[in-house]
């Protein structure tokens, strides 16, 4: 959260200083807290990686974002293989599966910082790609800097690195290995998502993508995908109790700004005892954040809801129905 916070301070000053759009400060503080939880930080070259994929990811997700308003389909299809892509080249090791986790980043955050988290007038203008990339460099530094800091101020050894991911094993039969399993699984997830989500949802389809896309990563059979999808929604739903409640206190303004910082911290905290707390900081967060842009939050959580349900649903059909992934081979789920 400190990272969080020094990333926010700075884009927030960025924006004014360069005349910004709004969502060049939801864009820092999406990267910085997801890049912050990463394994990369143990080594340089991890670093380095990070660096040089980062700003570019995020430069092209701008131009994603664009095409996704302009032309949908076209946009969906290019997410799409992204994210299916990211996946695809666990099976080349632990180098490429942190490159593919840093392409995600950028594409998770685009469901985030999309244009219904603004009123309708501020969404004409858009951050361009020189900008996304300037951010994604901003989002790098900061958990950079704090780490670092950190790693200096605190006493004891420093951080021991993160053991590297197993190899698969060679593939004995026809059968396609884990990580090309679970990337078709996510194309065909996601791929739902964004044709019932336009259908349904509207401008709000990234609620149903995000959703599909969170509940199938990091496939550990049939019965975790299940597993994730029921704790998303039970927590989404204390979120919306919590966010109804935030709602009738009035917040708004910077009290609002503190709350959500605040309910983030909370939520990271808990987060590695249940997804649960994290649907539900999540939920209440962005209740918050549609409060302060001047939106009735209260008026759209139960559409949010039956969105996540929608998205759990889609990724849970197909990571039982479609190619499944069986738990307990050895290096299944990290190729």
């Amino acid at each position: 959260m400190t990272a969080v916070l020094l990333s926010w301070a700075a884009a927030l000053w960025l924006e004014g200083a360069a005349g910004l759009h709004t969502d060049s400060v939801v864009l820092a503080v999406a990267l910085t807290l997801t890049l912050a939880r990463g394994r990369w930080w143990a080594d340089r070259r991890g670093r380095l990686t990070a660096l040089a994929l980062l700003p570019l990811a995020a430069a092209g997700c701008a131009g994603l974002s664009r095409l996704l308003a302009a032309h949908y389909g076209i946009g969906a299809a290019l997410f799409i293989a992204g994210l299916a892509l990211a996946i695809w080249i666990r099976r080349y090791g632990p180098a490429a599966t942190r490159a593919g986790t840093l392409i995600t980043l950028p594409l998770v955050a685009l469901l985030i910082v999309p244009g219904p988290t603004l009123p309708a007038a501020a969404r004409p203008e858009a951050v361009n790609w020189g900008w996304s990339a300037l951010i994604g460099l901003l989002a790098w530094a900061s958990v950079l800097l704090v780490r670092t800091s950190a790693a200096r101020l605190t006493p004891g050894p420093e951080e021991p690195g993160h053991p590297e991911p197993l190899k698969p094993r060679r593939a004995t039969t026809p059968r396609p290995r884990p990580s090309t399993r679970m990337a078709v699984q996510t194309a065909a997830a996601t791929a739902a998502a964004f044709v019932l989500g336009r259908l349904l949802y509207d401008d709000h389809w990234p609620w149903l993508v995000l959703t599909a896309y969170v509940t199938a990563s990091g496939n550990r059979g049939r019965n975790d995908v299940l597993r994730k999808g029921v704790r998303r929604f039970l927590g989404a739903c204390a979120g919306t109790l919590l966010a109804t409640g935030v709602a009738a206190c009035g917040l708004g303004g910077h009290p609002a700004v503190a709350a959500l910082f605040g309910v983030l911290a909370v939520a990271l905290w808990l987060r590695p005892l249940d997804h649960a707390y994290w649907a539900a900081g999540m939920t209440t967060a962005l209740a918050l954040l549609l409060g302060y842009f001047g939106q009735n939050a209260t008026d759209q959580l139960p559409a949010r809801l039956s969105a996540i349900a929608a998205g759990a649903v889609l990724s849970v059909a197909s990571a039982w129905w479609l190619l499944p992934v069986r738990r307990g081979r050895p290096g299944l789920t990290r190729s």
